[in-house]
């Protein structure tokens, strides 16, 4: 007999009437998304219930608490919500078995602790929670990369509750450009998400149930595989740290400069050395597991070439931006005597650049692999926008027209009907708000922030042009044209020697369109889960502030209790709380901010000849794709892609390339050799070999931190110290003085 049911978001449906409705409903035209996107409904399932609160909460705080800090770390790890999604699945049964089923009344309302079996959209809602938590959900490298640029290399006394509306203001107002472009890049079927059907694949997988075959279950798999993990982190977090880079052909030339700069897996370009410590292989890149090979193979064309090719013959053959003078490979900036660069020395009281301190100072430099990269990312803005217009931009502007238009309902937006929607000032309000409190942060913390209130209206509007078509292009093709060059790039000629208020622009300007399409690609994830729009609001929105409040709190307490922190010159030599990320992004405010573009790259630059890969980005895809045309047959021509290919390059600094390198030899095991000769144990335990190596290394990691790294319970032996090559961060410029390197004459 038919039910009528009041579904979670208010709504009322008659549950026997739904799947008809969806078998009468138009398939979604992608292909991918009809083989794995299931197009039925219940919407009689429970959702936001007291275990998607409890457990999606807890999930949220542990991701965003391990990622912040681990994000220190001169390893840094990435734990993604595929953690959390595995791990709550036990925990949520074990609860829909053990907790009371009565009802309880709070203000009239009636709940229940059990309201039955633990289902799927439970799952998602508390996997939504998560992707809060997660580094880029929750936006851990970005705000408070800028707070910790401020407070740990600049000195600034920042005001706690200014951070915090840093952070909490970025992500919001990246959920309010969501919020108002849902229409446009979540409700129409073209605008797919390709990302999102790995983790609808999961969901299916973990609750469909297994058939019985030998083997262990993907939860066995995953609780062997973590503990194995967890126990085997002792090793390169602690005990024998050597594991993380092993340079052996250092140990085999230890008195030669070009052998160690050759080899060094932390400062060379890490010919031959190889890392057994799961932190190193995905500290950058992220999981190997989880990409796919065509991608690992453009990237290792990439790298291969800069690496191998373009970096030696630049240093030792073209003495290139006077690269001799420097180590080949640092995130550090130099003087033109190979020292490295003062910043303090050119700062004013108030952050701003002392002009007369620097033309008496000197220019700054950097080393020769640190300068190329900046440069491939000019080559690989460009490369990105010319390769999507030629390969995709017929079909992107025929899907934008048919959403902006209004496209045909496929079968899941349809059954998306059945729920109430959520009105657009829900969305304004939120937006508004968050560009209401920045300006008022501009005027209040003025000194502090440096980015004047019409600098923060400017990002504002940058973000508002871009976000939709990097959103077009994210939805249909996965990839998403960065943009921080060009932000950084404005800023720094409208703002000369503002380096607080470069940062301030970038991530206004540039990092609230990253959060929006975060948001957007879980928007997307819970449309084809068929959540209730208004679970998803509030989902989002509590993890949002629940993830940045957790977020500043833990950058705080670092940076107050561990002792001086990123700084690398007064820290033990074997701490691991480098900041490398944050070194970076310091960097960067330098050399954008405070020096400036005009300076570095305009004309009579030292770094001036790099600008022309803006024009080679843009011209390299145009070859191919004329190839792709002129010999449709050779399907293999469309899949190189030179904005990939430019990856293999990318992140470096502070990336190292034996980080990169190990990256690629992991995921070709497994996305090409298992993949190809044992598929079945692939599509069972890939993915969840994964998750438990994140998170067996991330919880040793913090124990050891807690347990002896904090009570200075440090080892000294030959297997704690780095990689034994002392001589790869020499220069080899006759005449070069550096201390503890020879001299070359």
């Amino acid at each position: 007999m038919a039910s009528s049911t009041k579904n979670e978001a208010g709504g009322r449906t008659d549950s026997s009437t739904t799947n008809a409705k969806a078998a009468e409903g138009e398939r979604t035209p992608v292909e991918e998304v009809a083989l794995v996107v299931p197009e039925t409904d219940d919407p009689t399932i429970p959702v936001m219930t007291f275990r998607a609160w409890f457990l999606g909460i807890v999930s949220c705080v542990l991701l965003i608490f391990l990622n912040t800090f681990f994000t220190y770390r001169t390893q840094p790890l990435i734990i993604s919500a595929i953690l959390m999604q595995i791990a709550v699945l036990p925990i949520g049964k074990f609860m829909a078995s053990t907790l009371p089923r009565r009802e309880f009344k709070i203000l009239g309302r009636g709940f229940s602790l059990n309201p039955g079996p633990f289902n799927i959209k439970e799952h998602v809602i508390i996997t939504v929670f998560a992707n809060c938590g997660v580094s880029y959900g929750g936006g851990d490298a970005y705000s408070i990369g800028a707070i910790t640029v401020m407070k740990a290399y600049y000195k600034q006394s920042l005001n706690f509750l200014c951070g915090l509306l840093i952070v909490l203001t970025t992500q919001i107002l990246g959920y309010g450009w969501a919020g108002m472009l849902r229409k446009y890049l979540v409700e129409p079927a073209e605008m797919w998400w390709p990302s999102n059907l790995a983790q609808v694949s999961l969901f299916r997988a973990l609750h469909e149930k297994e058939s019985k075959s030998k083997g262990l279950t993907r939860m066995q798999f995953f609780l062997l595989f973590m503990v194995a993990s967890f126990l085997y982190y002792a090793l390169p977090g602690y005990l024998f740290p050597i594991l993380t880079f092993f340079s052996w052909v250092c140990w085999a030339w230890p008195h030669s400069i070009t052998a160690q700069q050759i080899g060094s897996g932390y400062h060379g370009l890490g010919v031959g050395a190889f890392t057994l410590d799961w932190a190193g292989i995905s500290a950058y890149h992220g999981s190997p597991l989880v990409s796919p090979w065509f991608s690992i193979l453009n990237v290792g064309a990439g790298f291969i070439m800069f690496i191998y090719i373009i970096v030696p013959l630049c240093y030792w053959k073209f003495n290139t931006f006077d690269a001799r003078k420097f180590p080949i490979f640092s995130n550090q900036l130099f003087t033109s005597t190979g020292h490295k660069y003062d910043t303090t020395r050119i700062l004013t009281p108030q952050y701003d650049l002392n002009i007369a301190a620097y033309d008496s100072y000197g220019k700054l430099y950097l080393s020769p692999l640190f300068a190329l990269s900046i440069g491939s990312g000019f080559a690989r803005f460009t490369a990105t926008l010319t390769h999507v217009a030629l390969f995709h931009g017929s079909d992107i502007l025929k899907q934008s027209k048919s959403a902006i238009q209004g496209a045909k309902m496929d079968i899941h937006a349809r059954l998306m009907k059945n729920y109430k929607q959520v009105p657009e000032w829900w969305f304004l309000v939120l937006l508004l708000g968050s560009i209401a409190l920045s300006i008022i942060m501009c005027l209040v913390w003025k000194e502090d922030v440096q980015l004047p209130w019409w600098g923060m209206l400017f990002a504002f509007g940058l973000a508002w042009i871009v976000t939709l078509p990097i959103g077009v292009i994210q939805a249909t093709t996965n990839q998403q044209p960065g943009y921080d060059i060009i932000a950084q790039f404005i800023i720094g000629y409208v703002l000369p020697g503002k380096p607080i208020a470069n940062l301030l622009f970038k991530i206004y300007g540039r990092i609230s369109t990253v959060h929006a399409l975060s948001f957007l690609a879980d928007l997307k994830l819970g449309h084809y889960m068929k959540i209730p729009p208004r679970c998803m609001y509030t989902a989002q929105l509590v993890g949002t502030l629940v993830a940045g409040t957790v977020n500043l709190a833990v950058c705080w307490w670092m940076l107050g209790n561990i002792e001086n922190i990123c700084d690398v010159e007064a820290l033990h030599p074997d701490s691991p709380w480098t900041c490398p990320k944050f070194r970076v992004t310091f960097d960067a405010s330098v050399i954008w901010g405070l020096i400036g573009p005009r300076r570095l790259f305009g004309p009579g630059g030292l770094y001036r000849n790099l600008v022309w890969l803006f024009l080679i980005g843009a011209v390299l895809p145009v070859p191919i794709w004329v190839m792709s045309r002129v010999f449709p047959e050779k399907k293999w021509i469309p899949l190189i892609n030179i904005p990939v290919i430019s990856y293999g390059f990318a992140g470096m600094p502070p990336a190292t390339p034996t980080n990169i390198a190990s990256w690629l030899i992991t995921g070709a095991i497994f996305n090409y050799f298992v993949f190809r000769f044992h598929k079945r144990w692939w599509q069972k335990y890939n993915y969840v070999l994964s998750a438990a190596l994140d998170a067996g290394t991330a919880f040793m990691g913090v124990l050891i931190f807690f347990a002896l790294q904090n009570e200075h319970h440090d080892l000294k032996w030959w297997g704690t110290k780095l990689d034994h090559c002392p001589l790869a961060t020499c220069p080899t410029q006759p005449g070069i003085v550096v201390e503890g390197c020879p001299v070359f004459q």
